[in-house]
């Protein structure tokens, strides 16, 4: 710390003593909990397995920070709560930080002149790793930026990874679509207005697997919001497919992925889809009967009902086929909320018939709306600064890997919570990370004290428990 930041202060007195601090208390972090972090790490080998999607053409030699120890820091930066990297200037002092990330010196005592004391890389070189497919493009890599990114490398990583974490026993796997807004604060590359969101943006593609992110795909904002899923089908079908061959596949979205283009892969390929249907006065007269019966009841139940149906429908031009639609035909105090879905589900089952498929599986859709919300808010995806697409893109990939590591945590330790089991990635940081700890390193041990009134001991010691009983 520099000598220009005062190092005392004197508060008001406490009945008759003085009340004085300093940051003189040796190495404390207020991130105790990463240890929490560390072993999901080591025991998944995600960090690692990310790495090799990049390519290192630094000298070895002069290397203080490899790329996975780069990628650790940025990641569990943003799982911690530190979304710029201007804040890996003061971070790179962080013992608890260090220790996470793997650093044999997690006191930087062994780095020597401007850099002693400081274990971690600053904001600068983790810029660098965000930067060098921007800066060398098709040619050579060269200068600074020498730490390439294999971007269809990293796709496949998170396609494998969100499938190699479903029971083994999966017989039916739910793909959830959706796009969503990233404001645009400045003149990034791929800058559009959307006449939607009435602002500048991007439209990333986002896929679930459950809580489990299986594609987040950066997007300029001039397109239709499906744009890119078939795209995204044909890669991540076959890896599904390789794992459980006999499972079935939905696809589940919004109107927005009504589209013929989408309904004929899924037929092609033998998927279900069941996805929202913008409604228009064709639909809406198929839905004149159903909805009749509903006002009548209407009036005898408070001035509320709602009934459902069931009908072939083809458009006029753009559909190749008749489709199964959907119809709920409701009525509340406000007047008529007509809604369709169209899907190629057979309504053979109990739970796909009209009203079971609609209330129980379509609706289901609006929690991977919640997921998105999650690592927009908690973990920064929408964090879109750099001026390049690629960059900012990798961005994307980081707060997506920080949010996979903070599910795998609540997996493997909270699941059986009655409290934590479904909780957010704020809510794992604030109850279980943010611990002030005391660390010790000698030349045998590294010893980490967590403050004694921490409020949540009780639930750090079940998820530790139950970390240790769950299968590596």
């Amino acid at each position: 710390m520099t000598d220009c930041i005062q190092q005392s202060f004197a508060f008001q007195d406490l009945v008759g003593r003085k009340v004085e601090a300093d940051f003189k208390g040796g190495n404390v972090s207020a991130d105790g909990g990463v240890l929490l972090l560390r072993e999901i790490d080591l025991r998944s080998g995600m960090i690692d397995r990310l790495a090799s999607c990049f390519t290192d053409h630094r000298d070895a030699r002069l290397i203080e920070h490899t790329v996975p120890e780069l990628l650790r820091q940025r990641i569990l930066g943003m799982a911690m709560g530190y979304e710029d990297l201007n804040d890996h200037d003061t971070l790179r002092r962080d013992p608890m930080l260090a220790l996470g990330v793997g650093k044999a010196d997690p006191l930087g005592l062994d780095r020597p002149g401007i850099d002693h004391g400081r274990a971690l890389a600053g904001k600068s070189t983790l810029n660098r790793l965000e930067l060098t497919n921007a800066k060398t493009g098709a040619g050579a890599v060269g200068g600074v930026h020498k730490i390439l990114a294999d971007h269809g490398a990293i796709e496949r990583l998170l396609v494998h990874l969100a499938v190699s974490r479903l029971a083994p026993d999966t017989e039916e796997v739910v793909l959830d679509f959706d796009a969503t807004d990233s404001l645009i604060h400045g003149e990034q590359e791929g800058r559009f207005y959307h006449g939607y969101y009435d602002a500048y943006c991007f439209l990333p593609l986002y896929c679930f697997i459950g809580p489990w992110p299986v594609l987040a795909q950066l997007r300029t904002s001039n397109r239709d919001a499906c744009d890119g899923t078939v795209e995204a089908l044909a890669k991540i079908v076959p890896v599904i497919r390789e794992r459980f061959p006999e499972a079935r596949i939905i696809l589940r979205a919004d109107s927005g992925f009504a589209r013929e283009a989408i309904f004929s892969w899924c037929e092609s390929n033998g998927l279900f889809y069941v996805t929202g249907m913008a409604k228009n006065a064709a639909l809406l007269r198929h839905l004149d009967p159903t909805m009749f019966r509903a006002k009548a009841d209407a009036c005898v139940r408070g001035g509320w009902c709602t009934h459902f149906c069931e009908f072939d429908y083809r458009t006029a031009k753009s559909w190749s086929r008749a489709r199964r639609l959907i119809g709920k035909a409701q009525v509340n105090p406000k007047g008529e909320n007509p809604r369709f879905v169209v899907t190629n589900l057979p309504g053979d089952l109990p739970s796909w018939r009209p009203e079971a498929l609609y209330r129980e599986f379509y609706c289901a859709r609006g929690d991977m709306e919640n997921r998105i919300k999650e690592q927009q808010l908690d973990l920064f995806a929408d964090r879109m600064s750099c001026e390049a697409m690629s960059s900012n893109q990798l961005r994307l990939w980081f707060s997506t890997f920080a949010y996979v590591w903070m599910i795998d945590l609540r997996e493997a330790g909270l699941k059986t919570s009655k409290i934590y089991a479904k909780a957010t990635p704020a809510t794992i940081r604030e109850r279980l990370l943010k611990i002030a700890a005391v660390v010790t390193v000698s030349v045998r041990r590294v010893v980490v004290r967590w403050s004694s009134s921490f409020r949540f001991q009780a639930e750090v010691a079940a998820c530790w428990d139950q970390m240790r009983a769950a299968p590596a």
